[in-house]
Order: structure tokens, then sequence, then C-alpha cells
């Protein structure tokens, strides 16, 4: 196959990362056409939620969304890196049905997402009582590895359904791909966010810097969506983002008003706060009890799936606290300063 292609050179692209140990160096090395892929074997004894198998799997999932620069589309369906892929996978998802607390039902499932106490203690409590602008930037260019692709790996579940589930699903992610404006696509908006923090809004620019608990959230979403066997669990994936938007995005509006972050910074999550308490309703009622009604053995999959976002988000919450508590940055690096910020 000839590599003199112009989609080799696509300017939308991200480049590729830097290695973060020898998983992810196996995988990087074959991107770039300098290795074989690592042994499926290797990721048998790597920490299933540490930085290399993170990193590695975010890596191979990123070829069936935009790909890297440079990287022929065809290593999308490469045998030997959905081998190792396969591998990477069964070890990310044997740790947390081992260490993911579950429900005994959809219905206490979401009963506990939608029960959140007076006052909290985590990330977006923070953020919108002392958080400061340096905090908040830290946070976007984060998150950026999720909202960049927002709403397209649950998209992946809609041939997989039918009926009121579909039709609802659709529903949604109509809106979350902005209702048929382009302007309006929430990736977009978490862009303009992205400008208003004085950051960069490249796709896939904060890669590197950021941790491998937030490349894990993102990793569960694609895990879930590539799979149809684990459509159930998309589903409860879709409904625990859904159902604790709101309230969040609620927190996260005030803490940019508060530090002058910028008016589109303010307006994603004013935004997310009146979609989501919508959507919130749809995806109870129609998605999850359209699914069920026909595929009622797919309830223990749902909440896995709840309960498995909701544990990763947790773990995400905990690293970034105790680096803003401990040493000042949440990120493996921190991030440049910059002059940019809109007042």
């Amino acid at each position: 196959m000839s590599h003199d292609r112009d989609d080799l050179h696509d300017p939308h692209a991200p480049g590729l990362p830097a290695p973060r140990g020898p998983l992810s160096a196996g995988v990087l090395a074959l991107l770039r056409g300098e290795g074989p892929p690592p042994a499926p074997e290797s990721a048998g004894t790597a920490d299933p939620y540490g930085d290399d198998l993170q990193l590695a799997l975010y890596c191979c999932y990123e070829l069936h969304y935009r790909g890297f620069a440079g990287v022929d589309p065809a290593m999308e369906w490469d045998p030997g890196l959905l081998a190792v892929r396969r591998a990477m996978e069964h070890r990310f998802l044997e740790a947390l049905r081992r260490d993911v607390p579950v429900h005994r039902d959809v219905r206490s499932a979401v009963k506990d997402l939608l029960t959140e106490p007076a006052e909290g203690t985590g990330v977006t409590w923070f953020l919108r009582d002392e958080g400061e602008l340096r905090h908040l930037r830290e946070y976007a260019a984060m998150r950026s590895v999720y909202h960049l692709k927002e709403a397209d790996p649950h998209a992946w579940v809609l041939p997989r359904l039918w009926g009121r589930a579909k039709a609802a699903m659709v529903s949604v992610e109509f809106d979350e791909f902005g209702g048929g404006r382009a302007d309006r696509v929430h990736a977009k908006l978490f862009a303009d966010l992205m400008r208003d923090l004085g950051l960069d809004d490249s796709y896939g620019r904060y890669l590197d810097p950021s941790p491998a608990p937030a490349l894990a959230v993102v990793n569960l979403m694609s895990l879930l969506g590539l799979h149809r066997a684990l459509r159930g669990a998309l589903v409860g994936h879709f409904a625990a983002v859904e159902i604790t938007s709101s309230p969040g995005s609620r927190r996260l509006a005030e803490a940019m008003r508060r530090t002058g972050a910028g008016p589109a910074a303010e307006f994603f999550y004013d935004e997310h706060v009146e979609a989501d308490a919508v959507h919130e309703q749809v995806v109870r009622h129609e998605v999850i009890g359209g699914l069920l009604e026909e595929e009622p053995y797919l309830e223990d999959d749902v909440v896995f799936g709840i309960d498995a976002t909701v544990f990763l988000e947790d773990r995400l919450a905990d690293h970034v606290m105790a680096g803003w508590r401990g040493n000042g940055t949440a990120m493996r690096s921190p991030l440049a300063e910059t002059a940019a910020v809109v007042a």
C-alpha cells in the first residue's frame, strides 16, 4: 500500500504523543512505521489505570476518530494492532469489573445519580467557590480530550438500538451535534470556551499533558461504543453523563462568571445546564426504558456502564484535587501561561 497520500498530512489530525512506557512506545513505533506491534501478552502486566496502558489504548482508539498526522488511515484495522488493543481492553475491563461497586438494579443506580449533597467537596464545587483562572484552564485542557469529540462515541450505539431507545438517543444526539447548526455543535462550543481561556483549541493539543485518569474516562466511552456486546453499558455510560451534567455545569458556569473567564466559557456550561436537564428525562424514560423493554437481559450491563463511569470520574476528581491541593497542578506538566484570556 502506498504511503504517498494526502490524508497522511491532514492538517486537522493531531501529531503523535510522546510514549509513557514500553506498551505505548511499541504502539507509537508501529504507527510511525518503525517497528512491530507490542506482544499482546505485554498488556497483561501493565497497570490497567496507568499512563502506559491508557495512552496506548487512547492512541488505538484515536484511529477511529480523526487519526494522527502522518499515520496511514489503514492502521485503523491493522491485525497486529487490533490484537494488542484487545489485550489492553481485556486488562482494563477486567480491572473495572473487579473494582467497580455495582448497584443491584438500574432503578437504584439512577436514584443515586439523581441524589446530590447540598454542599460537596469535588472539583466543580472547588472551581465554583475558590478556583482561579489557572485551575479553570487546567480543567478545560484536561477535559478537551473528551469535549472536542463530545457525542461522537455515543453515536456508535445508534445502529445497535431500535424503537424507543433509538429514537430517543437520536433526539439527544441531535442536540449534542448542534441541532443542525455547525456553530452550536457542543464540541465547537467547547473550542470557543478554550479560546476564552487562552488555550489552544486544536484537536488533541493537550493529550501529552493530560494524566492517565483523564484518558481512562475517554477510553471507557470509546471501548463501550466500539463493541456491540457492550451496548447496554454504553447506554448506562450515556445516562450517567447526561443525568449528572446539569448540576455540575451550573457550578462551572458560576465559576466562569466569578473569574471573568469570558462569554463563550460561560455559554458552554449555561447551554449544558438547560439542555442536559431535558436530556436527563429523555435518557431515563426513553433510552434506558426503551432498551430494557426490548432487551431486559441488558439491565446488568446498563448498571455496569453507570457505575464504571462514576468510578472513573471519581478517580479523576481525586487526582485533580490532590494535584491542586498538593503541588499546584493536576497535569503531567504545567500549562504555559498566556495573556490571551478574554476579560
